[in-house]
């Protein structure tokens, strides 16, 4: 692989820390939710920056291929829901549904751009095989195609 673009980011005091960019452009206070035995302070946490992250990349990714597919994905939202939790087997795992509101879509077209993006968002790439990724449009699973 021929890397593009590496960016930097620097971390002290782990989730409850704070966190920077080494070029400035990010800084951010870390807390750790209550729901995980955390004070829930005002900071942010690494959940939600991944949940940012991947809804970015992942609405690029349907974007693009919309575009090259003519069809009208303008008005569109990525919903990033993470997870955390245990894994029954001694660690912590993480799961996501990435769910799609587009309202110039019909269902058949918006479920075909989610399962295409998937294939091509490099966080989609990065996890697959790794975490549970379910893809979603307007709350509700997408339909199996058909065998």
């Amino acid at each position: 692989m021929k890397i593009l673009y590496t960016t930097e980011a620097v971390v002290e005091g782990g989730r409850a820390g704070h966190g920077r960019t080494s070029d400035g452009r990010l800084a951010v206070e870390l807390s750790v939710p209550k729901e995980i035995g955390g004070e829930g302070g005002p900071g942010t946490n690494p959940e939600q920056l991944f949940a940012v992250g991947y809804a970015a990349c992942f609405h690029s990714g349907l974007l693009s291929v919309a575009q090259g597919r003519k069809l009208d994905a303008s008005d569109s939202t990525v919903t990033a829901h993470v997870g955390i939790g245990p894994t029954g087997r001694g660690g912590c795992g993480v799961a996501v549904a990435l769910d799609l509101h587009a309202p110039h879509l019909s269902r058949v077209d918006a479920e075909d751009l989610m399962r295409r993006a998937h294939a091509r968002c490099p966080y989609s790439n990065a996890t697959r095989g790794n975490i549970d990724v379910t893809l979603r449009v307007d709350g509700t699973g997408l339909e199996r195609p058909a065998a």
